[in-house]
């Protein structure tokens, strides 16, 4: 099979399957119940085959229906587990995450790039709460103004980041969010040069972040793993002199450990 993917137009896409999927992911925190109209305003679907992709996914008990409403069922969650279960470095990454906020205090987690956003893949949480929404394994956030997100723009090949940053859209979430493409550009390149990103306070006030890559034994990146902290609790220099090496020392772990 080859590497690269295929496009909507290669006689191999499967077009339900990938509406199914459409549908799936109309549904978020923001969206957890929605009525067919509204599914099909946000999937771009006219409402007959809307309604045709929900029924389906409610037989198949993915999707649970309350009346006019529709929302997300528990059995979605082992579409999430089998990646996680699939990827034998599950176990060893969680340890390391945990290991982190045992030693500082602070939330850690592994996320991977999936389109524009980076999705948490793994977790360790700690008694503090970083952001009005709840972080947890699934949940996704926008690479562009993320330190795990600007890690991973930053392995992209020159031609793939140049896309991403043609196509995406910079919301401006506090007066620290960074709007400009080519000062997210030079933030990017420099993430890339120096091996670690920093995201401070962009997508939520207080939320500071570092992150490095994480890579297996063969070179093949696995995701960025960061602690996230709370900006009024730890300064830049903590930062960088005590959460930084932590972090690089945990990715030596993996690339050590996981094969």
């Amino acid at each position: 099979m080859e590497d690269h993917p295929i496009s909507a137009e290669d006689r191999d896409f499967v077009t339900a399957l990938a509406s199914g999927l459409e549908v799936i992911l109309a549904f978020d925190e923001a969206h957890p119940k929605m009525t067919l109209s509204e599914v099909a305003a946000r999937t771009g679907m006219n409402r007959a085959r809307a309604r045709r992709f929900l029924l389906t996914l409610h037989a198949l008990g993915y999707v649970r229906k309350q009346q006019r409403h529709f929302e997300l069922a528990p059995k979605v969650l082992n579409l999430g587990y089998a990646f996680l279960s699939s990827n034998n470095y599950r176990s060893v990454i969680q340890q390391l995450l945990e290991d982190i906020t045992a030693e500082c205090g602070e939330s850690s987690s592994l996320g991977v790039l999936d389109g524009d956003d980076v999705t948490y893949v793994a977790r360790s949480s700690s008694r503090h709460r970083l952001m009005a929404i709840t972080l947890s394994v699934g949940t996704r956030l926008p690479a562009a103004h993320t330190s795990m997100g600007r890690v991973l723009l930053a392995q992209l090949p020159d031609t793939e980041l140049d896309t991403f940053l043609a196509r995406v859209v910079l919301e401006k979430y506090t007066d620290k969010t960074i709007t400009d493409k080519a000062e997210l550009k030079r933030c990017i390149l420099k993430a890339r040069q120096q091996g670690y990103a920093i995201a401070d306070q962009e997508l939520d006030s207080g939320l500071r972040s570092v992150a490095v890559p994480a890579f297996d034994a063969n070179g093949r990146l696995l995701g960025a793993i960061n602690i996230s902290t709370n900006a009024a609790r730890i300064d830049f220099d903590t930062l960088i002199r005590q959460y930084l090496p932590l972090l690089q020392e945990k990715a030596r772990q993996i690339r050590a450990h996981v094969s």
